[in-house]
């Protein structure tokens, strides 16, 4: 099912990709697939994931990708690494500094640098399957490109807790039934460039890093679905999330941080998309059922309703100030930058 706003869009200037200035194209013909990995401050488990990039492209050499790493204001030897590590890769690796703090910001810095026709976001703290590039070419060899693709997300330590992961074996698509909150995980999801032109970047006031501390992904989600995109989940494709949280207090926040960018969500697409509303709806009437003895939300990490329902009422009135101060989506695109960011 495809979602189309009630009524015609308008396109928000400040999150839309221009296009490149007319000038000479590079000398290196542009890679398939890029992959596009953004950091702050992980240097010590940064190399595993760039390495298991690296062994996926070798591994499926015919399928030409590079690497586009994001340091996003390290205070770490992260640029130092990215530098040595650039200077022996045998894989096209292009290291971008983007000091503006936020997750989104450094996505976009990486979109505007990558240069491939299909676009892989993977997160620092996660490891690529040696055949994630042989899933990824079989998905996209169809043609299809209107849509965003998103893969298996594994447990990379089975010391972590079940968390931020998705191991489900169903192929599907996204619908209003479904709330688009890790339906598709950012740590795990890809496009064809014309995707990402027509959406535009990444709301920078989502975001880890930003002040709705989350969900800047599914923004882009809910915005592919009001233009008529699909949004689909594929079983391959897979990634293995280290993402080290083994307590339950560190699961609890990162639960908050979620219902709070979810809130700032609802909010900003109440006019399009005001089915996001009948999710908030029943969380509340979960929470309701809860302390009759209902089930949790989580019922294997034993995670409420209430917080959802706190974080995200408290999420909306914080884009609402957003709003009111008239913070800015994204910054405006530079022309330096934009003419290295599409190659054919």
């Amino acid at each position: 099912m495809i979602v189309k706003a009630n009524q015609p869009l308008q396109r928000d200037r400040s999150t839309a990709l221009g296009p490149a200035p007319a000038g000479p194209r590079p000398e290196r013909s542009a890679p398939e697939v890029s992959f596009i990995i953004c950091t702050r401050n992980r240097v010590a488990v940064l190399d595993a994931c760039i390495k298991s990039v690296q062994a996926a492209c070798r591994a499926h050499a015919g399928f030409a990708a590079e690497l586009v790493v994001v340091d996003n204001g390290s205070s770490d030897r992260t640029a130092e690494r990215l530098a040595s590590i650039a200077a022996a890769s045998d894989i096209p690796f292009t290291p971008v500094c983007e000091p503006r703090p936020g997750l989104a910001a450094a996505r976009n810095a990486g979109l505007r640098r990558a240069r491939g026709r299909v676009l892989v976001f993977v997160d620092d703290d996660c490891a690529v399957h040696c055949d994630y590039l042989r899933d990824l070419e079989r998905h996209y060899a169809s043609g299809e490109r209107w849509l965003i693709r998103g893969g298996r997300v594994e447990l990379g330590d089975a010391r972590d807790l079940p968390f931020t992961i998705k191991r489900s074996w169903v192929r599907e698509r996204l619908t209003p039934d479904v709330h688009p909150g890790g339906f598709v995980l950012g740590c795990n999801m890809t496009m064809h460039r014309d995707v990402t032109a027509r959406i535009g970047y990444f709301d920078e006031r989502f975001g880890a890093g930003g002040p709705m501390r989350s969900a800047e992904d599914t923004d882009y989600l809910v915005r592919a679905m009001l233009l008529g995109i699909a949004v689909e989940y594929v079983p391959d494709m897979t990634i293995f999330h280290h993402h080290g949280r083994r307590d339950r207090k560190a699961i609890e926040k990162l639960h908050r941080d979620y219902s709070l960018g979810n809130g700032g969500l609802c909010l900003k697409h109440v006019r399009h998309a005001p089915w996001l509303l009948r999710h908030f709806y029943w969380a509340a009437r979960g929470a309701i059922r809860e302390l009759a003895g209902g089930p949790a939300f989580d019922r294997e990490l034993n995670l409420p309703h209430w917080p959802i329902v706190a974080m995200n009422l408290l999420g909306a009135a914080r884009f609402a100030v957003l709003l009111l101060a008239r913070r800015p989506r994204a910054e405006p695109v530079r022309q330096d930058q934009q003419a290295n960011a599409q190659a054919r």
